[in-house]
């Protein structure tokens, strides 16, 4: 039984060899024929193979570059005298030297002309402790420890104190926040020397493409 059904296999086979040959189309369409576990033949129910191709070849995606925001450097800054959030030391405030503190930035945004700081304290209505501005935005390292009030010192308004530059932390009582702000702006603010926080705000305002902020903390005793 099994030598007929060999030969009838094979004869089938080669007749439809000759057939797919004339007409590729009827490859597709007759049944691949296998042998049963019993002997008897079967139709194979598995898709046609499908070869490779160029049509079937398939390219890989191209890793899009990473945007120009993910790579961008964030606008930063920070103090070697104190971590974001930490204690100003008391050489910064009216009971040390009350020098300014150093600061130093990264990251100003493409197309800033200047920069301007301001220091206040919010637990105190918005306390002045520092203005600062025109501070050319190609400046590298920052402001050094005690620059203010120095011939080094960029252009410095009042402060709440009533005099010019620098006026270290002074809390009445309690622990009193003191936020350190720079602002990116498109131009100069062409201010004098001793100018108000208003003037300064007012000048800025709608030329701020970028700020950094820092924060510290004092109490007194």
């Amino acid at each position: 039984m099994r030598t007929r059904l060999g030969i009838v296999l094979v004869g089938l086979a080669l007749a439809t060899g000759g057939c797919a040959a004339s007409h590729p189309s009827l490859a597709t369409a007759i049944p691949t024929l296998t042998s049963g576990g019993g002997g008897s033949p079967s139709a194979s129910a598995a898709s046609p193979t499908i070869s490779s191709g160029t049509e079937a070849t398939m390219e890989p995606s191209a890793t899009p570059p990473p945007s120009a925001a993910a790579s961008a450097v964030p606008f930063t800054l920070t103090s070697a005298a104190f971590d974001d959030g930490a204690a100003i030391p008391r050489r910064h405030t009216c009971d040390g030297e009350d020098v300014s503190p150093d600061l130093t930035w990264a990251g100003v945004p493409e197309g800033a002309v200047s920069l301007a700081l301001e220091v206040r304290d919010p637990d105190a209505g918005g306390f002045v402790h520092w203005l600062a501005y025109d501070i050319p935005a190609s400046s590298t390292g920052g402001l050094p420890a005690a620059v203010s009030r120095t011939s080094a010192a960029p252009p410095e308004g009042a402060n709440g104190f009533g005099r010019r530059g620098w006026g270290g932390p002074c809390p009445p009582s309690g622990t009193h926040h003191y936020v350190f702000t720079l602002s990116a702006l498109d131009r100069s603010v062409g201010l004098t020397g001793g100018s108000k926080v208003g003037d300064l705000e007012s000048a800025m305002r709608g030329h701020v493409i970028g700020k950094a902020v820092l924060n510290g903390t004092y109490r007194r005793g």
